[in-house]
């Protein structure tokens, strides 16, 4: 361990050295300077001093800075930023973290910056969701400016699974609009259909049946979902939910399709209660009279909706 450290000292010295100017020597010799401040980072991070290591790795960033060589610069910053990880100090560590992305653009390396902000919205997660669904959207929004839509797209869905989680349903319903369009973009019409089934629980649960009732008529165009299981256990989902038959609706949210999707909206789906404590609205009995003024609300409420559907 004392040998380790010693070690780690004796390369900031020479690095110090490096960085001297004199009266033969003009400019500071900052790539020499940066591969021993990297060694001593190195060997005080294996002597579990890692106050001392991310401060090493602090200085190899700035010589890299300086020597305009960004994406080694980035590279240290973000291993400072591990430092402050293992020592349990996260929010520090993103800081640092979101730097080395920004100089990652900077540099014209955007999939290692995309890499880096999704590493950090991991890390994030477990203390923090909406702290990593903004990590998430950043690493999204440079994929799509390179127009990697496939990998822009998964994290979208990272962060709207986080949103709903959170239960900000809102934000959840357009991250999965935006995330359904990339994916039909790119061709991926099966996942177009499960994001229509997202987009339906979280408009439910929102009270808001006519979006509900959109989304699902928006993917009859998209090639192979009329017809598909997915469209015709949407279809039956919105009817129970309509008539207010919660056994229908517990059919749909309990099937296997429903609940072996991601966990966050499985859980929609279990949850999910029908309007008006699931009264099932029956068809009108034999006896005529008394059955025709039962059917009238269902009438009325069908009305309610023809406006805003079509």
């Amino acid at each position: 361990m004392a040998q380790k450290i010693n070690e780690a000292h004796e390369h900031i010295a020479k690095a110090e050295k490096y960085l001297k100017t004199g009266f033969l020597k003009w400019k500071p010799d900052y790539d020499s300077a940066a591969s021993e401040y990297a060694k001593a980072a190195v060997a005080f991070k294996n002597a579990k001093q890692l106050e001392e290591a991310k401060e090493a790795y602090l200085q190899e960033a700035e010589a890299h800075t300086n020597n305009r060589a960004l994406f080694h610069a980035a590279k240290a910053l973000e291993q400072a930023g591990m430092m402050l990880k293992d020592m349990q100090r996260l929010p520090e560590a993103l800081q640092y973290i979101e730097k080395a992305s920004m100089m990652f653009v900077e540099n014209g390396t955007p999939d290692t910056a995309a890499m880096a902000l999704d590493r950090a919205g991991k890390l994030i997660e477990p203390l923090d969701l909406s702290k990593a669904v903004d990590l998430y959207q950043q690493a999204a929004s440079v994929y799509e400016n390179e127009e990697q839509l496939r990998q822009a797209a998964e994290l979208l869905g990272k962060a709207a699974r986080l949103l709903v989680r959170q239960q900000k349903l809102d934000e959840a319903a357009v991250a999965i609009q935006k995330e359904k369009n990339m994916y039909k973009e790119i061709e991926n019409y099966p996942t177009c259909f499960k994001k229509t089934i997202a987009q339906v629980l979280v408009h439910l649960h929102r009270g808001d049946y006519v979006a509900a009732d959109k989304c699902v008529r928006e993917s009859y165009s998209i090639p192979g979902f009329s017809g598909s299981e997915d469209c015709v256990a949407m279809e039956q989902l919105l009817q129970g939910y309509d008539e207010q038959d919660e056994d229908q609706v517990s059919r749909v949210c309990n099937s296997p399709l429903l609940k072996y999707m991601d966990n966050d909206y499985a859980k929609l789906a279990i949850s999910l209660r029908v309007p008006g404590g699931g009264k099932k609205k029956k068809a009108p009995p034999a006896d005529g009279g008394a059955g025709a003024s039962a059917a009238q609300p269902h009438e009325e409420e069908e009305d309610e909706y023809a406006g805003g559907l079509c």
